[in-house]
């Protein structure tokens, strides 16, 4: 059927819903806060597309336009609205009364009409800026939003437009053109995209993210907030975002300028008030520099008479505080404060009963550095030139090497020297290093393995070679299948451990492993290099070749190490376990059959058919079975993802679903 249908103007208040619009059993669609953007456009600009009606006792029944005849009802019923009342016409397209697809074209207006674009909406809400001259306020009047809301797509749609054409083209995704927006100039956007993209490697959201960190920090970033005020006044300049928490300090010399300035000052406070002999700062604190330094700490002392005193009132005090923390009835912020409280009193406590010797004073510092948002205080530190000779001095810990200091008459390198001297000999050890390789080679694997498997401290931090067990969380643990789990214990069982005894020192561990014949190397290299995988699902070829070629080769097929159960199951959907018994494995007869039981019967049924495929099976069925995963967890040479099994009884998505 093709029809005109007449334009004509008819007052709200001669509106009413028709019985046949296809929103009509959902009355929520109507509520006045699901409206309330729809309400406010008409209000700024009208009723931009008419009503579709037709005349049922007399009166002119919305058959599509629901939503906006209820948006036209509220203006009515608001009284800050003007120009709205009963009596008010709009346009509307009249359907004929003797009609009879008033159902389908109710449904066709409502589901012909494409959502948009995100990327259309991002630069409409930007022209309108720019264009139309309208301001964030003025846009979320008309649209019935919140000017945070309108701000966001604002900065979206004024993203440099090549960005915005490549996410259009689809070489990269919305999310990482979104990325773009942490940074408010287009041309430092340009400059990154530019960048990223020249040797056309897949762009992650993330990597735009961490290459716009270094073009400025954000007001709001912790250090951003720390330093503003500082910055500001030194006339740094900032790229200013339509939200100012996005707003960019540009100058990251001069942030970090100032921020170091702020770390010294906190610094040299703790220096004074301690009395120690100086004061440094760094914005992050390097451990793996900071290891040739020492530490001094307070030793016990005899407090005098007043502080005698303080110590006893503070006794008494955390005895009290003690029997009230043990009130069970104490709600969490109670509880809280009191601990803070014996915290407190602990310290003071502690502080007048210890102190730092008048030798490590004159020795030892404070680094304030940036950690966790905050300042943070290393106090008690002596650095290398300064350690003392007499090992039994209270604080010999600052020398952690055991060498002596220098007598008076020797020569004593300066600061600057001693690093040059250090690169120097790091260089040297690492061409002799790579001119042996066998031992190396020994020496690399043993770091590894020891790192692992040791129960200690690292053995050597000499060389930056690093792993550490990855941690698994998973929501049911004890009830998953086993058999991964059993095989990696065999495995450990299997290892010859004879070399790592805590008892000896780390050169006596690395000669019995130097030792052992490479076979059992081998084994100590797997299952420590085992331990650190990452949790995942399968690798992109793209990302990550090596690995994408790795877990083909060695883990063709999950199944030979992994068997789904109950405790997965339970997790799926009803409709997904039918889907997978008719689809995946071919048991449509028993996907139909099953369709009208429970969720439980049907777990039970999949647990069963997998710890022990039934005999009744087809060999298609039962291959199925044996191979079958979800698609996420096999590498791409799963069996079971170009394996297509026969079905006896083909069962369409409909009928499993009516079933259900």
């Amino acid at each position: 059927m093709t029809a005109s249908f007449k334009p004509v103007s008819v007052a709200i208040g001669e509106l009413v819903a028709h019985p046949a619009n296809v929103r009509s059993n959902a009355p929520e669609t109507y509520d006045p806060e699901n409206i309330a953007h729809l309400k406010a456009s008409i209000a700024v600009l009208g009723l931009l597309q008419p009503l579709l009606v037709q005349k049922l006792d007399g009166k002119y029944a919305v058959l599509a336009g629901g939503r906006r005849h209820a948006a036209l009802k509220e203006l009515i019923a608001d009284k800050a609205s003007k120009g709205f009342t009963a009596k008010t016409k709009v346009d509307c397209r009249l359907v004929p009364e003797e009609c009879d697809v008033t159902t389908a074209l109710s449904l066709a207006e409502n589901i012909t009409q494409a959502p948009m674009n995100a990327i259309d909406e991002f630069e409409a809400f930007a022209r309108i800026m720019e264009v139309d001259g309208q301001t964030p306020d003025t846009i979320a009047k008309t649209f019935g939003t919140t000017v945070a809301a309108v701000k966001g797509r604002l900065r979206y749609g004024l993203i440099h437009p090549d960005i915005r054409a490549a996410a259009r083209a689809k070489t990269i995704t919305l999310d990482t053109m979104k990325a773009f927006a942490e940074h408010p100039s287009q041309e430092v956007q340009r400059e990154v995209y530019e960048a990223l993209t020249k040797e056309d490697s897949y762009l992650q959201a993330y990597t735009v993210r961490q290459a716009l960190k270094s073009r400025g920090v954000q007001v709001s970033d912790d250090i951003g907030a720390f330093v503003r005020e500082d910055y500001e006044a030194r006339g740094g300049a900032i790229a200013a975002d339509l939200l100012e928490e996005h707003s960019v300090l540009e100058d990251a010399a001069l942030v970090e300028t100032i921020l170091l300035e702020k770390l010294g000052a906190a610094a040299e406070v703790a220096r004074a008030k301690l009395g120690f002999a100086w004061a440094d700062a760094m914005v992050r604190y390097d451990y793996a520099t900071m290891a040739d330094y020492g530490r001094v700490y307070p030793g016990p002392i005899e407090p005098d008479e007043a502080a005698q005193k303080r110590i006893d009132e503070i006794t008494a005090e955390l005895e009290k505080l003690q029997l009230e923390m043990e009130n069970e009835g104490l709600e969490d912020g109670a509880y809280n404060a009191l601990y803070d409280r014996v915290d407190a009193l602990e310290e003071e406590a502690r502080d007048l009963q210890e102190a730092y010797s008048a030798e490590d004073l004159a020795r030892a510092g404070v680094i304030a550095s940036w950690q966790g948002g905050q300042v943070t205080l290393h106090v008690g530190l002596v650095r290398p030139e300064d350690f003392v000779k007499d090992e039994g001095a209270r604080g010999s810990s600052a020398n952690p090497t055991g060498e002596e200091a220098a007598d008076a008459g020797e020569i004593t390198y300066p600061g600057s020297l001693a690093e040059d001297l250090k690169t120097e000999r790091a260089m040297a050890l690492g061409a002799a290093m790579a001119l042996h390789p066998e031992a190396t080679l020994d020496l690399t694997l043993f770091k590894l393995v020891s790192d692992v498997l040791g129960t200690g401290m690292s053995v050597s931090q000499a060389i930056k070679i690093e792993a550490r067990k990855e941690y698994r969380s998973h929501a049911k643990m004890d009830e998953i299948d086993a058999t991964s789990l059993e095989q990696v214990a065999a495995a450990h069982d299997a290892l010859d451990l004879s070399w790592l005894d805590d008892s000896r020192l780390p050169a006596d561990q690395f000669a019995a492993f130097r030792a052992l014949d490479a076979g059992e190397k081998a084994k100590l290299v797997a299952y420590a290099t085992a331990s650190t995988t990452q949790s995942c699902f399968a690798r992109d070829r793209q990302r990550d070749s090596l690995m994408h070629d790795f877990e083909i080769e060695i883990m063709p097929d999950i199944r030979a190490y992994w068997t789904p159960n109950a405790a997965l199951f339970n997790r799926f959907k009803k409709a997904w376990l039918l889907k997978i018994l008719g689809e995946d494995l071919g048991l449509a007869q028993e996907a139909v059959t099953l369709a009208s039981s429970s969720k439980k019967e049907i777990v039970a049924f999949c647990d069963k058919l997998f710890a022990e495929p039934f005999a009744t099976l087809t060999d298609a069925q039962r291959a199925a079975v044996a191979a079958w995963c979800p698609p996420m967890m096999q590498t791409a040479g799963a069996a079971c993802d170009e394996a297509a099994p026969a079905q006896e009884t083909p069962v369409s998505d409909s009928e499993v679903a009516q079933a259900a």
